[in-house]
């Protein structure tokens, strides 16, 4: 079986009408633009379908069944809540899941009131996350791509790419920040961590932060990675918000960076897939980290 199915509408519809025939009457409608690890679909008007569309991502539909309604009671703003798991079926391989609709756009900067006041709800909704123990969350792993562990996991893949872009950027200044960041480390105790805070995931209603979804990169570790939204989002006057409003030290900050700054360089280099938009947001982010001397002066 080819590890990426035809996934469809139809699909789901069948999907629902051999597991959940109580829901069998409800319009199945893509939701557009499609996500990369899964596709989505609205179910009725209270609820989504999301099948991972890969093997690498199956595991993520048991993890987030399990610890999205541990997570949900701690955390400020809402996050999807699972109504159901699916089972393989009908030539689809792996489980599935359905979750209760959350209301919103994602986040772009005409939707957003007050950007400065959108990066501190960030920074409140990061720290209530980093507070709760993550101790027994999932390690890093290729469940969510070492999202939590050490940016070593890809220094080699990004040096390839930094060195592929030579001429094209500023390498020397890209791989001093890859190298700052690469030599800091976390030494405490585990902190939740979502690992892949993205505008994408980041619903935004009356022009406020209202829901953040896709925790299917969730995990235990190091949150630096969550950090990247600063370069990826952001430009200095709001960065600048959201780092004095978000309780972490300064090495971690530096990583955030450095997961940035990671996956800035892998699209520009020519990652397979990628498109003209991600290559746009990845010049964006590479510019703005390497005009940010506090990455390299710390």
């Amino acid at each position: 079986m080819s590890d990426t199915p035809n996934i469809d509408a139809g699909l789901v519809r069948r999907l629902i009408a051999a597991q959940f025939p109580q829901w069998a009457d409800l319009a199945v409608t893509p939701i557009l633009p499609g996500g990369w690890d899964n596709r989505s679909f609205r179910l009725g008007d209270d609820m989504v379908v999301r099948l991972p569309s890969a093997q690498r991502y199956a595991p993520q539909v048991e993890k987030e069944q399990y610890w999205l309604p541990k997570l949900a009671r701690e955390l400020p703003v809402a996050i999807p809540s699972p109504l159901a798991k699916g089972e393989p079926g009908i030539g689809y391989p792996w489980h599935w899941s359905i979750y209760g609709w959350l209301d919103g756009e994602t986040a772009q900067a005409d939707r957003i009131a007050d950007p400065e006041r959108f990066a501190i709800s960030l920074a409140e909704f990061l720290n209530a996350l980093q507070q709760i123990d993550g101790t027994d969350g999932p390690p890093p792993g290729a469940h969510n791509f070492h999202r939590g562990g050490p940016l070593t996991a890809y220094d080699a893949e990004t040096r390839t790419a930094l060195a592929d872009l030579d001429g094209k950027i500023d390498s020397r200044a890209a791989i001093a920040i890859w190298e700052a960041a690469r030599a800091t480390s976390w030494t405490g105790a585990p902190r939740w961590l979502h690992g892949d805070f993205a505008p994408s995931n980041l619903l935004v209603k009356d022009g406020a932060l209202s829901a953040v979804i896709d925790f299917g990169c969730c995990g235990g570790g190091d949150p630096a990675c969550d950090l990247a939204i600063g370069w990826t989002f952001f430009e200095a006057d709001t960065r600048r918000a959201f780092r004095a409003a978000i309780d972490i030290d300064d090495a971690t900050w530096l990583r955030g960076g450095g997961w940035a700054l990671w996956k800035a360089a892998i699209v520009l280099a020519g990652r397979p897939g990628t498109n003209a938009a991600e290559r746009d947001r990845s010049e964006t982010t590479l510019r703005r980290l390497l005009a940010d001397d506090a990455l390299i002066t710390g």
